[in-house]
């Protein structure tokens, strides 16, 4: 693997998360005024002299109401990103079943986590705790304030001082090169697609169920509308699912090596964290992750995929290199 310093590193994410931040909006209205077009199309037709149906697609009509919609899609979106953006580490929470760990709750954590800051001279991040027997842990925040890493009781209680030094020396690497920054972004960008496709074919169905279909005789199709609603479903669904590939891509397999590379030379111990990842391996899974965004944050997915033809396909679009794969390239350091 080819070897990317710290700052080329930094200076990737942050363009990264520029480059999300200036295409999702424009994405987001490209599918906007697909969606009106296929209203249009499929909701506005008449029959010929032969009784056939045919369907009318006027392109005015569709860019007169995409142009009255983008302010709302902008300033819509634009408030429920700032609001997710700055309420991230409560969601994070949430969604875990994280919570705060004081330091008289257990020193040892606190004194592993400032000795490696200060060996590296950066701030000291919250940390966190899920009351969980199995084994995890993850980094998260996107500035100084909100930096994070989180850690189970599992973990705490199975691993030894030098393990537990090159677990935490692995999530504040993440930090360091602004991965979790990156990752908080695309999860909200994400979270966004998701909920308003949902309310778009909630709205769709209303609308065309109890509305039917309006042709220029003044006749109700409830079949057209039941095929307009599968259409724009089908549409929704595909993009939806776009924006999640895109999500597991951006937080690429070789974070997670830059990631092991940063952490073994921040705790001076390769083969410490080549342990801990072995025991993680073991039992990472968490009962409190039901959401896959958030899954993918930790050090090993703790979601146990499925096996035969669905273990392969998950393994070509997984955020996260094989545990086997990581181990082997850091007992070679």
């Amino acid at each position: 693997m080819k070897y990317v310093g710290m700052q080329t590193q930094i200076r990737h994410n942050n363009m990264m998360s520029m480059l999300l931040l200036l295409s999702f909006p424009a994405i987001l209205l490209g599918t906007v005024w697909v969606f009106l077009a296929l209203v249009n199309y499929f909701g506005t037709y008449y029959y010929d002299e032969y009784g056939r149906m045919v369907n009318v697609f006027d392109a005015e009509v569709v860019n007169s109401h995409f142009v009255g919609t983008i302010p709302y899609v902008v300033i819509g979106v634009g408030v429920w990103f700032l609001i997710a953006y700055f309420s991230n580490t409560a969601m994070i929470k949430s969604a875990t079943g994280a919570r705060t760990l004081e330091r008289r709750e257990n020193p040892r954590v606190y004194n592993i986590v400032e000795n490696l800051c200060m060996s590296c001279g950066m701030d000291m991040p919250k940390i966190n705790v899920i009351d969980d027997p199995q084994l995890n842990a993850f980094a998260s925040g996107i500035d100084r304030k909100s930096y994070t890493v989180t850690v189970t009781t599992g973990l705490l209680s199975l691993l030894d001082d030098d393990e537990l030094s090159g677990v935490i020396a692995h999530e504040l690497t993440h930090i360091r090169n602004r991965d979790t920054r990156l990752l908080v972004i695309s999860i909200i960008f994400v979270g966004i697609i998701s909920a308003i496709m949902g309310m778009t074919v909630r709205m769709m169905y209303h609308v065309m169920w109890f509305g039917g279909g309006s042709n220029r005789d003044g006749e109700k199709g409830n079949g057209l509308s039941m095929l307009v609603i599968m259409l724009v479903g089908l549409v929704c669904s595909a993009v939806a699912y776009f924006f999640t590939l895109l999500t597991r891509f951006a937080i690429s397999r070789k974070r997670e090596y830059m990631a092991d590379a940063g952490g073994a030379e921040l705790c001076g111990n390769p083969l410490a964290l080549a342990s801990a990842l072995r025991k993680i391996s073991g039992d990472p899974g968490l009962r409190n992750v039901g959401r896959d965004d958030i899954a993918q944050m930790y050090i090993i997915h703790p979601k146990n995929f499925s096996q035969g033809m669905m273990s392969m396909v998950n393994s070509l679009f997984s955020t996260h290199p094989s545990t086997e794969s990581r181990i082997r390239i850091l007992e070679q350091f």
